[in-house]
């Protein structure tokens, strides 16, 4: 660059210093808590910044914490997928299941009466969020959505003054890609502090820190400023961008530390279950008094090692649990009992309460569940009532107080007949739920087309709820293959329906019927089976019929698949009805791409072996690990001496070297692609290593007897 002007020069200095020094104040204010100026003199010096760069917009850097400030998109939010999956967790609601889950753990990996670490971290009750980083730089900032895809709020993130728009890696250069996975929450002074500022502006406070946190990130038009600037991030896991160095969670959590990111200063490591046990109980009694709130606390395996062993499900990581907090309760008076009919059918009881702050939430409605429920706890229309919110997130009715009950209200029966169609309301043996036998009933049907249209399953655009009640309540859909079966000239008949608009959703309908199997199987509305699920499903499979035509033990046996999702599949194509809807939609024109099954872990020439994937390999790794899974091999991000395979590609990291200390055999990307043709070579002999162990130790000097050496090589064979 040519040499700058004097003033040039001195802007750019100065833009610099100021640049320095508002990052500064805000690690002080944010992740060390030692403010050293006010509010005030911050926002003189951010303005002063500001002013220098629209005088000089040459000099504004792409990281300048004015940067943080961005318009919001114009309409909704754009969609994009995670690096990867983001998990929900197993929960344990005490002590004992805790303890349960450490026995769980040490039976997975053999190594019961073993002690074994884990790092503990309070469980936030915020919004879970994912941070995109490209060569240290932000890139994109999304939403949990549905742990696949999730809302592009990058907008909203660059005002939480506590995210780095770069990280802080030193001398070190910045991964390429890295994914910080961390929960946005307020913390309660801030809280309570916004609260005082609507109120004196006239407007309505917020209920709960947690709802004015998630809602601040997905505000579209009128963004409020002062409340995203209010909000606090905290990481806590680093899913992509690993350092090679890193052994155990507690090393990650301190890498993010190291990065700029406040991490729970709560969080410790536990040498066992029962010092996890200890800090749990620590948490719980400073739960009012934490600076944010929480609603449980969150154990994971330190050694990421072991981590890689245990692996995860479809849903959740088996090296980690939730141990939730106990609710908290109040109590109130139940008004009425009304009867909701859900999707499938099924009659749901709800108490109508006087409404009542219980857990941070104010609580209106309250599930009783069914009639087994309700005559259990003996509930009447006028009780007292103890309510609290499960989990701290479902409202859930403990108890009532017949105490305190007035004259002899009469006992609550869910009625005979459905109230939605008045149709006749079965209970089937075994089964504690109420159904509607009608599968025209409205109330299921408008819900299954809901379902049906979503963005998750047909993705039909433009069929919205008001459509789907005209559609419904004017008889033109009465099942939900109907939807097929429409076309734009139908749909112009609907009110303040346009030409266009219905050309439109009629294209829409159109495009929907080329799907994906997993998206059909979303679709149909199946107990337990959603996109991760289904997925699983279809890549098993690789088609819908297979799938029908297997029985319980089958489905099983599909990794992720546990039996009580197995036998809600098998029902559900075992349906009469269910089975000819089906075969309408496919007689309709819903098509999808047969493919090959792929084999679930532990099928397949390489069930059992595990692979490690380490330097620049000439395919993607993505695709390197697609074809070992589908040979049912696995990859882990580690090297043990349980480790079938290191594949090393140019500048390999230590994983190369430890794999030759451990003496697990390596690959380059020539040798891996010929052992998934030829197939895996035999597991080593263990025996022979043993034989010549016991040999030299009876040619030792002061060998024992011959006798006892025998029997000394036989517990050395036994051993290794």
């Amino acid at each position: 660059m040519a040499a700058r002007s004097a003033n040039g020069g001195e802007a750019a200095q100065r833009i610099d210093e100021l640049a320095l020094e508002l990052e500064r104040h805000l690690r002080l204010y944010h992740l060390e808590d030692a403010p050293e100026i006010s509010d005030a003199e911050y926002d003189e010096l951010f303005r002063e910044l500001e002013t220098l760069e629209a005088a000089h917009p040459e000099l504004a850097k792409p990281d300048s914490p004015t940067r943080r400030v961005g318009a919001p998109p114009a309409e909704g939010f754009e969609t994009a997928p995670h690096r990867g999956a983001m998990q929900s967790l197993d929960n344990a609601m005490d002590a004992d299941a805790l303890r349960a889950f450490d026995e769980r753990i040490k039976r997975m990996l053999g190594r019961e009466g073993d002690r074994i670490e884990y790092v503990i971290e309070p469980k936030l009750d915020g919004a879970g969020v994912e941070l995109i980083y490209r060569n240290g730089r932000f890139e994109q900032g999304l939403t949990r959505g549905d742990g696949t895809v999730g809302e592009d709020v990058s907008t909203s993130l660059k005002h939480v003054l506590s995210i780095p728009l770069t990280l802080e890696t030193g001398d070190s250069a910045p991964p390429e890609w890295a994914s910080i996975r961390g929960e946005i929450v307020l913390p309660t002074d801030r809280f309570r502090r916004l609260n005082r500022l609507r109120e004196a502006d006239g407007l309505e406070p917020f209920v709960n820190p947690r709802n004015a946190a998630a809602g601040s990130l997905r505000q579209i038009h009128d963004v409020d400023v002062r409340r995203l600037r209010s909000l606090e991030f905290r990481a806590y896991q680093l899913a992509e961008g690993m350092p090679e160095t890193a052994a155990t969670q507690w090393e990650l959590l301190e890498t993010l530390r190291g990065w700029g990111f406040l991490v729970s200063p709560e969080s410790r490591v536990c040498s066992d279950v029962e010092d996890a046990v200890l800090a749990y109980d620590n948490l719980l009694a400073d739960r009012e008094t934490m600076p944010v709130e929480a609603d449980g606390s969150v154990v994971k395996v330190n050694r990421l090692g072991l981590q890689d062993e245990l692996g995860t499900l479809s849903r959740a990581p088996r090296w980690a649990i939730a141990v939730k907090f106990p609710p908290q309760q109040a109590q109130t008076v139940i008004r009425e009992i009304d009867v909701q009919v859900g999707r499938t059918g099924a009659l749901t009881p709800v108490a109508k309460v006087e409404p009542v702050f219980v857990g941070g939430v104010t609580v209106s409605n309250i599930s009783l569940h069914n009639q087994d429920e309700i005559e259990r706890k003996d509930v009447r229309v006028g009780d007292v009532a103890v309510v609290q919110r499960a989990g701290d997130v479902i409202p859930q009715l403990v108890r009532v107080i017949p105490e305190r009950r007035s004259g002899k209200p009469p006992v609550f029966r869910l009625p005979k007949r459905c109230p939605a169609c008045n149709s006749e309301a079965v209970r089937l043996d075994g089964e504690a739920v109420t159904r509607c036998a009608n599968l025209d009933c409205p109330a299921q049907l408008k819900n299954n087309l809901i379902h049906l249209s979503s963005r998750g399953a047909m993705d039909i655009d433009g069929l919205g709820e008001k459509i789907i009640d005209q559609l419904v309540e004017s008889n033109r859909v009465s099942r939900i293959s109907d939807i097929f079966a429409l076309d734009a000239k139908g749909l112009e008949e609907l009110e303040r329906m346009g030409e266009k608009s219905a050309a439109n959703i009629a294209m829409s309908i159109e495009q929907a019927r080329q799907t994906t199997l997993g998206r059909f199987l979303v679709s149909l509305g199946i107990r337990h089976v959603g996109a991760t699920v289904a997925e699983l499903l279809a890549r098993h499979f690789g088609d819908l019929d297979p799938l029908i035509a297997a029985d319980v033990a089958t489905i099983e046996a599909v990794d992720g698949i546990g039996p009580t999702i197995a036998e809600a599949i098998t029902r559900f194509f075992a349906d009469e009805r269910n089975a000819s809807e089906v075969a309408r939609l496919r007689e309709l024109g819903v098509t999808w791409e047969k493919t090959e099954p792929r084999p679930s872990a532990g099928e397949g020439p390489f069930a059992g072996r595990t692979f490690v994937l380490t330097g620049t390999l000439g395919i993607p790794r993505a695709d390197a690990k697609q074809r070992i899974e589908e040979v049912g091999g696995k990859v882990t991000g580690s090297v043990s001496k349980k480790t079938s395979f290191v594949v090393v590609g140019a500048d390999p990291g230590s994983k190369a070297s430890k794999a030759e200390e451990l003496g697990v055999p390596i690959l380059d990307e020539a040798g891996l692609e010929r052992i998934l043709i030829e197939g895996p070579p035999p597991e080593p002999d263990p025996a022979p290593k043993a034989k010549k162990k016991a040999a030299k130790k009876a040619k030792a000097p002061g060998a024992k007897p011959k006798a006892k050496a025998t029997k000394g090589k036989k517990k050395a064979a036994k051993s290794d």
